[in-house]
């Protein structure tokens, strides 16, 4: 199973989210072809209401754990309620890390 996929039934099993997007985004790194180190995650759950950013945070970060000890080097959490989701209407860009060399 990917490690993507391992993600998305974890967070699914724990949090019951209304929207769920898990996305790879580790060809925007320096990164072998077919890697699965760094994703963006973005969960929407009524589980995450009356809790800051910070405890969220720290609820997907111990439902991923093993996975942040072990293949996962960057995850980009980006967690709301319900009522926030439809307050701010769309998924967030992600800007590109990968540097171009001999460009200042």
């Amino acid at each position: 199973m990917t490690v993507q996929r391992l993600i998305q039934q974890r967070i699914e099993s724990e949090f019951a989210p209304q929207q769920l997007w898990v996305e790879n985004e580790s060809h925007m790194h320096r990164t072998e072809p077919g890697a699965e180190s760094h994703f963006k995650l973005v969960v929407v759950s009524s589980r995450f209401s009356g809790l800051r950013l910070l405890a969220r945070h720290q609820l997907v970060n111990g439902v991923l754990s093993d996975l942040l000890d072990g293949p996962v080097h960057a995850l980009a959490l980006h967690t709301y309620t319900p009522e926030e989701w439809l307050a701010r209407q769309g998924v967030p860009k992600t800007p590109s890390c990968v540097s171009k060399v001999g460009i200042r």
